[in-house]
């Protein structure tokens, strides 16, 4: 074939262009042989021109400038798979292998561009998109083996791989690769799976002529390269992912953390009083309390007043991470340690270094990994997965459960030695419902924050309102009472949180007696009722109507109709 660029990325997406013989011009204008009608890009951006046997990329002094794999370049002399930047727009340089190349030697030349595209399908979300991308990836598949059909696969697990490659053509044993790659001789079929941190995340299936049944284990090889290429992109991609939720959060608790643990009841300050005498040792810490209590608040609140704060704080939650993840997401593991380790990984604690790790939900910690945490406790070193040097750890421990811990280690479920050595010292953080005096800081304090969040300006809560809130029993704590906030602002229409805003849940709850509104808030609801009744009685007993003559969503209009106790009077 004639070299050629192929559109990796951005509007173009997908569409070949051959060089041939002539001069190639790429930019906004008309007559541009690759026009790209797009911002970043200059009326006249680049030339590619054929010059001593070679293709020469000129960039015409553009202000945006044209990048090739990510480096800013006036004048560059194209080779097999650079990739060349140019607004948003990403064009492949290809080039057909030498005629006694070996697969291996020509999948060399196409390693950056599969890279980049399995980099690009692991980052969509938009099916269409994927479609394109996987299309992509096929092609140069197709160019890699001598093949006459197949398709690229993404799930989340063995079954959905399964029933994808079947609602795509692929039956019985060509779709085995699920579990491994696999050979069928038989339809000429090879199917070799993508794993990323040891999950099935891809399968890739490809059918090939009867002439090279004889190559089908070459080809399976070939493809099993290209799958490690798939698994190393995902695997980056995920990473970045990983990182950027974790700055996300960092950001967000370090927004706590200035703010502080809201509230004065004396249940809380006998709290923070016992945070601060164990902040400053080195002892293990056990934070016991119901889900939503705070948990890893008090756990950062610790951290933060310790000699240790400038170092680390490296949270992980024991119960939302399989068996099997959990000890390389700890301990991390070497490259090669089991399917899909492409890289090798430092764990959480590797990580906390000099800091603090923060073991939410230890409860659930499986029986095996208990063994191993507790060796970490009484030796202060660990190995890596599928590693053999000894690695010296320095961090201090503090974990968290909503469980009773003694109840059980005397069922056998949980080991007794290490609840010894997490149960250094405990602190129990209070329900909500035993610091209820907190409730009116801690709601203004998330109203706060959720219309900041929801750019809304929402700057009060209703004696009513705040009534409903302190008579409820929140059994899902200060993280219920968040969310109840939050749900008050989106559904709410006026700058005063209202009653009628609350969930349900908490509605249902009778107002406490001590805050019963005055005379004034009597007044209100009674007209409140009046006009309801009126435009109900007017619009024939439709809320719709009587919605739109109160000037009102109908959500809100039922939602006043139960608050005020109108159901039974309006059947």
């Amino acid at each position: 074939m004639e070299p050629e660029f192929l559109v990796v990325s951005g509007s173009r997406l997908s569409e070949r262009f051959s060089l041939g013989q002539g001069e190639v011009r790429i930019g906004r204008a008309p007559g541009s042989t690759i026009r790209l009608d797009e911002s970043g890009v200059a009326w006249e951006h680049c030339v590619i021109r054929r010059s001593d046997g070679q293709w020469r990329l000129v960039d015409q002094r553009t202000g945006a400038g044209t990048f090739v794999n990510g480096m800013r370049v006036s004048d560059h002399c194209l080779e097999a798979g650079d990739q060349i930047s140019i607004g948003s727009t990403v064009l492949l340089y290809r080039e057909e292998a030498a005629p006694d190349a070996t697969l291996p030697q020509h999948m060399l030349l196409q390693a950056c561009s599969l890279l980049f595209l399995f980099r690009a399908l692991a980052a969509s979300e938009n099916e269409g998109l994927r479609e394109k991308l996987e299309e992509q990836v096929l092609r140069l598949i197709t160019d890699l083996v001598p093949c006459r059909g197949g398709a690229v696969l993404l799930g989340r697990d063995a079954a959905e791989l399964q029933a994808a490659a079947k609602a795509r053509g692929f039956a019985g044993d060509q779709t085995a690769g699920v579990t491994g790659a696999a050979i069928d001789n038989a339809s000429g079929t090879v199917a070799v799976p993508l794993y990323v941190r040891a999950s099935i995340a891809g399968l890739i299936v490809v059918q090939f002529p009867p002439e090279q049944t004889s190559r089908l284990q070459e080809h399976c090889d070939t493809l099993a390269a290209v799958a490690t290429l798939g698994a190393i992109a995902f695997e980056t991609v995920r990473e970045v992912e990983s990182l950027n939720l974790e700055k996300a959060l960092l950001l967000e608790r370090l927004g706590d953390a200035q703010d502080g643990i809201v509230g004065d009841s004396s249940a809380l300050r006998k709290l923070m009083h016992m945070v601060a005498r164990v902040a400053a040792s080195e002892t293990s810490v056990l934070i016991l309390g119901e889900s939503g209590t705070g948990k890893e608040m008090v756990a950062r609140a610790i951290h933060r007043q310790s000699p240790r704060a400038k170092a680390p704080f490296v949270a992980i939650n024991c119960a939302a991470i399989t068996e099997t993840l959990l000890e390389s997401e700890l301990f991390g593991h070497e490259k090669g340690a089991f399917t899909g380790a492409v890289a090798q990984k430092k764990g959480k604690l590797e990580i906390a270094e000099g800091g603090t790790v923060f073991l939410d939900e230890i409860g659930e910690l499986a029986p095996p990994l208990q063994a191993k945490l507790l060796r970490v406790l009484q030796q202060r070193e660990f190995e890596r997965v599928g590693g053999t040097r000894t690695w010296k750890l320095n961090v201090r421990v503090i974990a968290a459960t909503n469980r009773d811990l003694r109840a059980e280690v005397r069922r056998g479920a949980f080991r007794e030695d290490l609840f010894h050595r997490l149960n250094v010292v405990a602190l129990y953080v209070p329900a909500l419902r035993e610091r209820g005096e907190d409730i009116p800081a801690l709601a203004a304090h998330f109203l706060e924050r959720a219309s900041a969040r929801c750019r809304r300006r929402v700057t009060q809560i209703a004696p009513e309102a705040l009534a409903y809130l302190r008579a409820y029993s929140w059994p899902g704590n200060v993280r219920e009472l968040e969310n109840a906030i939050e749900r008050a602002v989106v559904l709410g229409d006026g700058e005063t949180l209202l009653a009628e805003d609350l969930p349900e849940t908490v509605l249902d709850a009778p107002a406490a007696p001590a805050a019963a509104p005055g005379a004034l808030q009597n007044s209100v609801t009674d007209t409140k009722r009046q006009l309801i009744l009126r435009a109900w009685e007017e619009s024939g007993g439709d809320y719709k109507v009587a919605a739109q003559k109160l000037k009102i969503h109908p959500n809100s209009l039922l939602r006043l109709v139960r608050t005020l106790g109108l159901r039974e009077t309006l059947r």
